[in-house]
């Protein structure tokens, strides 16, 4: 039950690293992303030559052979001023490079792996679909292979990074009738003949992290893009989700103590009847509990990440830190906004876009419903679906 990570010299070095560079490179670009919904892609560079894209690939790859306690401590410092450059940052570290990393093979990981560590290419993972969010296994693109070649059909909807990335992992069925244990995983370049940006999707928060829907029309992927085995892919998918929660927990973190950072800051700036509103009860009460729930937060967070780098199963922990840690920071988003009053409520201060920010991380990469239900069937060991 304990808590149980150290932050290492090492540890607060890089997270000083970070805080640096997203204040002089992230912090001053924040707002107009939001207005603008526009990537900076200046931005994949600089994080390449720091090490931050490839933080959990091993050097011989390109990338800075750390583990999910780093990777987490550079998603969250990047998240606590834009959410929108870190979700990107997950999408292609996370959720492409890493499991391409893990279930790749050694021919794929050197072709993919060193571009997506430096930044000249950008990754994004496909597997949500128009019918099947929560129900992914329930997917209808298909994949049909003739000869070297399999060619997909289908969409998908809701991808980060997906109309400006060059190197995608996308799932589709290679056998219909077998359900779960019929989907594969497959790599797909921009480039291959079939594969289109059907349209960019306008979101409410999370502005300037471009998502959109792809369409698959005979795509042509060589059956050497195979990822894992044919008819594996759940196993791919499955592999990842325990990590992609804790990555998401920091993220979710990261906006809760922007939002924290910014009430503190206006509290001792706003006066009312005199005095500056920091002097209010009610003003303390609600700064007190966003403390309280985003200490508890980060204990759970990293928790969940020490324990992945030791190679425990952390199913349980990380299902339950992004749940709490995505309400809270809701939670620490909603009060930011009530601290600021009137002003919170337009778009001159950034509270209202960590509210908008925040509110995505209960939804995307597994509801909060599915969350407790999946804590559910670990802790009773009883099947919840």
């Amino acid at each position: 039950m304990g808590y149980t990570v150290e932050y290492t010299e090492e540890i607060e070095m890089l997270r000083k690293t970070v805080q640096q560079f997203v204040e002089n490179e992230i912090a001053p670009i924040a707002e107009e992303m939001d207005r603008t919904d526009e990537f900076p892609m200046h931005l994949w560079g600089h994080m390449g030559e720091l090490g931050m894209l490839g933080a959990m690939i091993p050097e011989a790859y390109g990338g800075s052979g750390l583990g999910a306690v780093e990777q987490a401590v550079i998603t969250e410092e990047i998240a606590k001023y834009s959410a929108a450059v870190a979700v990107s940052y997950a999408a292609h570290s996370n959720l492409c490079m890493y499991n391409l990393y893990k279930n790749g093979n050694e021919k794929q990981r050197k072709k993919y792996l060193p571009k997506l560590c430096e930044g000249t290419k950008i990754g994004a993972l496909g597997l949500t679909e128009p019918g099947s969010g929560s129900d992914a296994v329930n997917m209808g693109t298909t994949a049909r292979q003739d000869g070297d070649y399999y060619y997909l059909n289908g969409s998908k909807t809701f991808i980060t990074n997906g109309p400006i990335a060059d190197v995608l992992i996308v799932y589709a069925k290679t056998k219909k009738e077998n359900g779960e244990y019929g989907i594969t995983a497959f790599i797909v370049e921009k480039e291959f003949a079939g594969f289109s940006v059907s349209k960019r999707l306008e979101k409410m928060g999370n502005r300037g992290s471009v998502t959109g829907e792809l369409i698959f029309d005979d795509c042509r992927v060589p059956a050497e893009n195979v990822l894992g085995e044919v008819n594996r892919g759940t196993k791919v998918m499955m592999s990842g989700l325990d990590i992609e929660r804790v990555i998401v927990s920091a993220l979710a973190l990261g906006i809760g103590k922007g939002s924290y950072r910014e009430a503190v800051k206006y509290s001792k700036e706003r006066s009312q009847f005199g005095k500056t509103i920091e002097n209010f009860q009610l003003i303390q009460a609600k700064i007190a509990d966003m403390y309280t729930n985003l200490e508890a937060a980060t204990l759970m967070t990293y928790d969940a990440a020490e324990r992945s780098d030791k190679g425990e199963r952390i199913t349980l922990k990380a299902a339950s830190a992004i749940l709490f840690t995505a309400e809270a920071a809701t939670k620490a988003a909603l009060e930011a906004v009530q601290i600021h009053g009137g002003y919170g409520y337009m778009l001159d201060y950034p509270v209202n876009r960590y509210l908008r920010d925040a509110k995505l991380y209960e939804i995307g990469a597994g509801t909060s419903e599915v969350r407790r239900l999946l804590i559910a069937r670990e802790l009773l060991g009883v099947e919840t679906f």
